[in-house]
């Protein structure tokens, strides 16, 4: 077992893979934007953004994620770029180099979001190179509750197991609305920056080719569970031009990302009061079958 699977993933890790990886002068001084699959890191005042994988399981996507960036610049889709061709593996974990943003100059919209998912949802396949596959959604459920161990009850990793179970036989049958094709896979406003030139997508990881509908029921998920307006939801569906609601499937995709979300946040659970306490929020939701349980980001 290697040390990146049986070492904590925190930031004091993240910052010794950064000095491993040939950086160590800015290791201790790199600022931290996000933990969580990923530590990521603004180095010095212009120089490139890092992302630290959690583990070496990532480095298949995280080198799927530089190829996809270099199809979207091919394509023309406003996305962030990668700063070297290469992902590489540095003591266990991935890491990958992307060119800095400008500043943002105000925060990003839901309905920023829809016009960049429009435009992704208009490219044809990708050529080989990105090798895209489908939008594994509930793929990471078991991993997330191994790395969660004792910090959450057996009873409730085996409740999600059963959910995932379900809502991955359930997604099988669905009939799509739209027609499938390359998805960004985790379509938040968090992945969007709106810089001097207008938005951009971040966090391209999870592209997939599938189902549309997964990009949008993101957003209809937000609006029921992590308190977006309804007039920011009501502007998404006017810019992108259709309401993932009216479509009968929408509850299954709703569902399998509910179970996702539950799961993701019981990785952080060890050691982080806050992670287990919204862990137990959510799957007790879930339990009780209470759509109007309100979840919180983290």
């Amino acid at each position: 077992m290697s040390e990146a699977q049986t070492t904590p993933f925190t930031e004091a890790r993240a910052r010794a893979v950064l000095a491993v990886a040939g950086r160590p002068d800015v290791a201790a001084d790199a600022r931290l934007l996000a933990l969580g699959e990923n530590a990521v890191f603004a180095v010095g005042e212009s120089g490139p953004v890092v992302r630290v994988g959690r583990d070496a399981e990532l480095l298949p996507r995280a080198r799927r994620e530089v190829a996809v960036a270099a199809w979207l610049e091919q394509e023309g889709v406003p996305a962030v770029r990668a700063a070297e061709p290469e992902a590489v593996l540095v003591d266990g974990h991935p890491v990958t180099y992307w060119q800095r943003l400008p500043e943002a100059v105000r925060p990003a919209a839901p309905a920023d979001l829809a016009g960049l998912l429009r435009r992704v949802h208009a490219l044809p396949k990708p050529p080989p190179g990105p090798s895209l596959p489908r939008r594994d959604l509930l793929g990471g459920v078991e991993r997330w509750l191994r790395l969660a161990g004792d910090a959450v009850s057996a009873a409730d990793a085996e409740y999600l197991r059963g959910r995932r179970d379900a809502y991955a036989a359930a997604a099988t049958a669905l009939e799509p609305h739209l027609p499938p094709g390359p998805v960004h896979g985790d379509a938040l406003t968090r992945n969007v920056h709106v810089g001097p030139d207008g938005p951009v997508l971040v966090d391209l990881e999870t592209f997939a080719d599938d189902l549309r509908e997964h990009d949008l029921v993101v957003m209809a998920l937000s609006r029921d569970r992590y308190g977006l307006p309804e007039a920011e939801y009501a502007a998404f569906v006017e810019v992108y031009g259709w309401d993932v609601r009216d479509w009968a499937g929408c509850a299954v995709l709703r569902g399998a990302r509910e179970t996702a979300s539950c799961a993701w946040v019981a990785q952080h659970a060890p050691g982080n009061p806050a992670a287990a306490a919204e862990f137990r929020r959510r799957v007790a939701s879930l339990r009780e079958g209470d759509a109007a349980v309100r979840w919180y980001p983290f």
